[in-house]
C-alpha cells in the first residue's frame, strides 16, 4: 500500500469508526429502559470476552509469559476503557441531559492532547490547536442548537460529574493504549481488555443487583447486550485501536467530535429528532477541524 493510499485509509477511519462508536448512544437511549446501567455494561463486556475467546484462546495460552508481564496494564485499560467508559455514561443519563453529556464528553480530546503533551512529549502544533478549536465550535453549534441562550442557562448535576469522569477515563484509555507497547496481537489484547473490564465492573454489578435494581432476563435484555457487545463494542474498539496505531492518540481523539454528529443522525432516524441548519454548520466545522489536525501528520508520514 502506497503512502498516499495509507494516509487516505487512515483519514477515512476517523469518519468510519464513530459510526459504530456513536451506536452506543442508541444503547444509552433504548437499552437502559430494559437493563440497569451497570448490568448492561458488565454483560456487554462479558459477552465481548466470550465471543473473542474461542478465536484467541490458543494464542493467549502460548503468550502466557507476556500476559503475566502486562496484566497490570491490561487491568488498567479494562477498568478505564470498559469499566469507567462502559458504565458511567449510562449512569450519567439518569440525572443529566443529553446536551450536558455531549458538551462534557467532547472535553476528552482536550485531556488527551494535554496529557500526551505534558507526560509523553507529544508536540501540540498550531495547526492541531486550530483544528481542535474548529471542532469544539462545531460541536457546540450542534449541542446548543445555534442558540447561545441554551449555553448560558445550562444546569449541572451529579450526572455531569459521572460524564466528566467518563471523559477523563476515555482520555487515559486512549493515551495508554497508544503509548503502552505490547507484544500481543490486537484481538489478543482486546480479549483481555474486555475480560478485565468485566472484572472491574463485577463488584459494582453485584452491588446494583442487591441494593438498587435487579436485572430481568428477557428478550430485550439479550437484544441490547448483543448489540452493545458487537457494534459499539467489538467493532468500535477494534477500529479505534487500528486508527490509533496509524494516527496517534491525540488525533484519534478527534473521533469524539464526529461521534457527536453521527449521534444527531441516529437521533433523526431512530428517535424522530429533527436535523436543523446548525447541524450542517457544525458538521462542516468539525470536518474542517479534523482536516487541519490531520494535515501536519500527513506531511510527516
Amino acid at each position: 500500500m502506497s503512502t498516499k493510499t495509507n494516509n487516505l485509509f487512515a483519514l477515512s477511519l476517523l469518519f468510519i469508526q464513530p459510526i459504530f462508536m456513536a451506536s452506543n448512544l442508541v444503547v444509552a437511549r433504548g437499552g437502559v429502559e430494559f437493563v440497569p446501567p451497570i448490568s448492561l455494561a458488565f454483560w456487554r463486556w462479558t459477552l465481548v470476552f466470550l465471543i473473542l475467546l474461542p478465536f484467541t484462546y490458543v494464542s493467549l495460552q502460548k503468550n502466557y509469559k507476556i500476559i503475566k508481564k502486562e496484566y497490570k496494564k491490561l487491568l488498567f485499560l479494562g477498568a478505564t476503557g470498559c469499566g469507567v467508559c462502559g458504565a458511567f455514561p449510562f449512569l450519567a443519563g439518569q440525572t443529566t441531559t443529553v446536551t450536558n453529556m455531549g458538551i462534557i464528553y467532547t472535553s476528552s480530546p482536550i485531556f488527551i492532547i494535554l496529557i500526551s503533551g505534558i507526560f509523553f512529549g507529544e508536540k501540540i502544533n498550531l495547526t492541531k490547536i486550530i483544528g481542535l478549536i474548529s471542532c469544539l465550535i462545531g460541536v457546540f453549534a450542534i449541542i446548543i442548537k445555534g442558540d447561545l441562550y441554551l449555553l448560558i442557562n445550562l444546569n449541572f448535576t451529579i450526572g455531569d460529574l459521572w460524564m466528566l469522569a467518563a471523559a477523563i477515563g476515555w482520555a487515559l484509555y486512549s493515551i495508554y493504549l497508544f503509548y503502552w507497547k505490547t507484544k500481543l496481537e490486537i484481538f489478543q489484547r482486546f480479549t483481555l481488555i474486555a475480560f478485565f473490564g468485566a472484572v472491574s465492573l463485577l463488584p459494582f454489578y453485584i452491588g446494583e443487583e442487591f441494593f438498587f435494581e435487579k436485572t430481568i432476563i428477557s428478550r430485550e435484555f439479550f437484544m441490547w447486550v448483543i448489540f452493545a457487545a458487537i457494534s459499539p463494542g467489538i467493532i468500535a474498539f477494534t477500529l479505534y485501536t487500528i486508527t490509533q496505531k496509524k494516527l496517534g492518540a491525540s488525533l484519534t481523539g478527534f473521533t469524539l467530535y464526529i461521534f457527536t454528529i453521527y449521534g444527531a443522525i441516529y437521533g433523526y432516524f431512530l428517535f424522530g429528532e429533527k436535523l436543523e441548519n446548525y447541524h450542517l454548520i457544525g458538521t462542516v466545522l468539525v470536518f474542517i477541524g479534523v482536516y487541519l489536525a490531520k494535515k501536519k501528520n500527513v506531511k510527516k508520514t
